[in-house]
């Protein structure tokens, strides 16, 4: 008896201690805890992303409901390359927004529905007017009395004519080539890994581009062919980290295979085990990119950068997002419907459990004794279902009372 209970005085050592011991059937490991960010990037974590999942969707529904509110009311600031018209730029020296209407009005266009922005750079300030297509004669008087006005040569007065049916043409390649992309995404995932993880990658991808596009529109960003070009850029670097988390996923689906295991445990292993490597790329990207802002486009005065980095880092921090709490929960919902895994839905490790899992151990111990029947209000507790965890099998855990004493030879 009293090796029994050392015995198990010694395991309780152990785990306050901080060595965490695997005593539920797998593969007996040791492991040193380390504290919350030793674990973080260690790969170590045990968060319960599944658990959670209302969370990341709810905060993306309403995310899309803003989006589709706003473009309704609101709409896109279009650049002069999508709706077509005319655009000059002024120094604005001795000329006012006043002053540009007055010459607008003077030439028999609408200062209303004119848009008049300041652009600020290392050579000075310029004034950036815009309104819709105008004949070659009022684009030039418009031009010439600007410079009047400010008090510079005409050549210091420059003007832009896009026609209308040019913008559309630009608008229709765009959508053409994100169409074409996500096709491709969509062929390529299902050959690689399952059309599953193609559903539930492309609509992360979609999401992506819903709450860019909410974000343009709710602050009023003007957008660009840069900026096209920037969302289709973000959408390759939110493919490569939905990838990333979905190779993962498939080892250790391979891994898991031999087991009734949920496939909530597949997912959120995998998750936890690539976060950091998730953060890491994000961050690494989202930092070049805050410098195209703040030191190219704010001290530089590059206001050329600001349309194409303002559109990656939204791009960027969304596609972070939608890979951990869009791509991922997707997936294990289409998963869930499959006869292998739909009588185990809601039976997912969590806790010490789940961070077992992540370290490496064996499923096949939270099968026995993690799935516990559900009690009713006011229930008693039944051990039908229960499949009985077998006795220890070390030497000390079965010499539980004095040995016999033998029996002396006759002489």
């Amino acid at each position: 008896m009293s090796d029994t209970v050392d015995t198990s005085r010694r395991g309780a050592d152990a785990a306050d201690s901080g060595t965490a011991t695997d005593d539920l059937g797998s593969v007996p490991t040791t492991h040193v805890r380390r504290g919350r960010w030793g674990r973080l990037y260690h790969g170590e974590t045990s968060v319960d992303f599944y658990g959670r999942r209302r969370i990341g969707l709810i905060v993306s529904a309403v995310l899309i409901v803003v989006t589709v509110v706003s473009l309704f009311t609101r709409g896109l600031n279009l650049g002069i390359d999508f709706e077509g018209g005319v655009a000059w730029e002024v120094p604005a020296g001795q000329v006012t927004a006043d002053t540009v209407r007055d010459v607008l009005e003077a030439n028999g266009i609408a200062a209303d529905s004119a848009k008049i922005q300041t652009l600020t750079s290392d050579s000075g300030s310029r004034l950036r007017v815009q309104v819709g297509d105008q004949p070659a004669d009022v684009v030039q008087a418009v031009q010439t009395q600007l410079a009047e006005a400010a008090a510079v040569d005409v050549s210091e007065v420059s003007s832009t004519s896009v026609s209308s049916s040019w913008g559309r043409s630009i608008t229709e390649k765009a959508v053409r080539a994100l169409v074409i992309f996500l096709v491709l995404v969509a062929l390529f995932i299902s050959w690689r890994f399952e059309w599953r993880m193609a559903a539930a990658a492309i609509a992360a991808m979609v999401h992506d581009v819903l709450i860019s596009v909410g974000v343009y529109s709710v602050f009023g960003f003007e957008v660009t062919p840069a900026t096209v070009v920037a969302f289709l850029t973000i959408l390759g670097f939110s493919l490569y980290d939905t990838i990333v988390v979905f190779d993962k996923v498939n080892e250790n689906t391979a891994r898991f295979a031999g087991s009734r295991s949920p496939y909530a445990d597949t997912v959120n292993v995998s998750m936890n085990q690539v976060l950091m490597r998730s953060l890491n790329t994000s961050l690494a990207a989202v930092l070049p990119v805050l410098s195209l802002l703040v030191i190219g486009s704010g001290l530089l005065g590059a206001v050329a950068l600001r349309e194409f980095a303002l559109a990656l880092l939204v791009g960027l921090l969304t596609g972070s997002y939608s890979s951990i709490f869009i791509a991922a929960p997707l997936l294990t919902m289409l998963k869930e419907r499959e006869p292998r895994y739909k009588n185990l839905v809601g039976e997912h490790a969590t806790g010490l459990e789940l961070e077992r899992l992540v370290l490496g151990g064996s499923p096949e111990a939270h099968r026995r004794v993690g799935a516990r029947p559900r009690l009713r209000a006011g229930a008693t507790p039944s051990l039908a279902g229960v499949v009985p965890v077998p006795p220890p099998t070390t030497p000390e855990a079965v010499l539980t009372h004095p040995p016999r004493p033998r029996k002396k030879k006759r002489r």
